[in-house]
């Protein structure tokens, strides 16, 4: 090789070691900073909001000609409109104040809320107290307005089974230890409501539990014999 050659060569090598360490001073120097993740779902969001309007539109669609009947004809056309959106308004203030809430305190009480819940519907069954409408027993009188507790259930039953799986990840693929307590609590719970009686509500609370337990990692094939039973006996 010869001299110009050598000399070449070195050039590049030095260019090339000083162009690396100047990569390198200048990633050394930025410093590392964390993801900014949203605090909340957006979509999710929106899609709440999309279906409350829609509703907002179907109460007043359905309710405005109601006036025209005599029974009806002391309310005016926006009477429903306007209760419904009043309790739009509740909603959204309760679930903005829930949502300040942190998510560990929700786990920490929803042992208890389920309880507190659990205990409301043996309340309302209570002659006196529940309210009844044609047949059904599912208010607690509260002046103002009507408290139904298989509402409460709802959101009680999902931070109950998320805290349950939790609680029970180890044991999530027995059935004694793991599907059985959160399948007793969702029967108890289905008794109450069927002496309402308000099947709807009881499937609706059924399917979120059994949910939240096949995501929490319960035993797949346990989960699938249940739905084949299920299946099973619907077509009986």
């Amino acid at each position: 090789m010869s001299d110009s050659q050598v000399k070449r060569s070195g050039f590049i090598g030095a260019t090339i070691g000083n162009a690396w360490g100047g990569l390198r001073d200048a990633v050394s120097g930025v410093k590392p900073t964390r993801s900014r993740m949203m605090e909340y779902d957006q979509p999710l969001l929106w899609v709440a909001i999309v279906l409350l309007a829609l509703g907002l539109v179907m109460v007043y669609s359905a309710s405005i000609a109601l006036p025209d009947s005599p029974r009806y004809a002391n309310y005016r056309e926006s009477h429903f409109l306007v209760r419904h959106a009043f309790a739009l308004l509740i909603g959204l203030s309760v679930g903005l104040a829930a949502f300040q809430i942190p998510v560990k305190v929700w786990d920490r009480y929803a042992p208890k809320l389920f309880i507190l819940a659990l205990l409301l519907l043996v309340i309302v069954l209570v002659p006196f107290i529940g309210k009844g409408v044609n047949g059904a027993r599912r208010w607690i009188p509260l002046g103002i307005m009507n408290f139904q507790p298989s509402e409460l259930m709802k959101l009680a039953v999902v931070l109950y089974a998320a805290n349950y799986t939790v609680r029970k990840q180890e044991w999530m693929q027995t059935v004694a230890k793991g599907f059985l307590p959160m399948g007793v609590a969702v029967v108890v719970v289905g008794m109450l409501l069927l002496l309402e009686p308000d099947m709807g509500a009881f499937l609706v609370i059924a399917a979120v539990a059994m949910g939240i337990l096949f995501l929490g990692g319960i035993n797949g094939k346990l989960f699938a014999g249940l739905v084949a039973w299920r299946s099973a006996r619907s077509r009986c």
